[in-house]
């Protein structure tokens, strides 16, 4: 059942059965360059489990995006609350298999979050943080309308932050 939806998406909650689509961007040393190293399948497992948790918990999480013309599972996009700078926020996410990125899947899952977010979860201000060097994430906030807030650092690795301020839907 899907959570949300954009035109050529819906974003649902992950499944088990998942992990073959999963892992094919989680477990992308390409893909996955930007964090400390490439999942394996059991982190894989485990990452599924845990937004199953992050969805009883919270109500919320990453959920599988999936492309409604062929039900292709692209990766995941969505909502988590995020150690950014010391501070708890909520902060969207996503990773989309390496094949189908270029193509506006991310930035049009992660608009959708983002309108939820503000307008079904009350959120008044909505991050994105990723490592400095991650020009492509940082690509699809702007696209959503996020601007640089600032930069820190954690473990001697530089984080950027991102926020859309303010946040106003129709």
């Amino acid at each position: 059942m899907a959570v949300l939806e954009t035109p050529r998406l819906f974003l649902r909650e992950m499944v088990p059965g998942d992990k073959a689509a999963l892992c094919r961007v989680l477990s992308d040393e390409e893909s996955m360059r930007h964090y400390p190293h490439a999942y394996s399948e059991a982190e894989v497992e485990n990452w599924i489990r845990e937004n199953t948790e992050r969805y009883r918990v919270n109500g919320f999480g990453l959920w599988a995006v999936v492309l409604k013309s062929d039900g292709s599972c692209l990766g995941d996009c969505g909502i988590t609350l995020q150690n950014i700078d010391g501070e708890t926020l909520p902060e969207i996410g996503f990773h989309i298999i390496r094949e189908y990125c270029g193509r506006g899947y991310a930035s049009e899952a992660a608009a959708v979050c983002l309108e939820y977010a503000v307008k079904t979860l009350g959120f008044p201000a909505v991050y994105s943080y990723s490592r400095s060097g991650n020009v492509a994430s940082q690509r699809v906030s702007e696209k959503i309308g996020m601007k640089k807030i600032k930069t820190y650092r954690r473990n001697d690795i530089e984080y950027t932050v991102m926020a859309r301020l303010p946040l106003t839907f129709p």
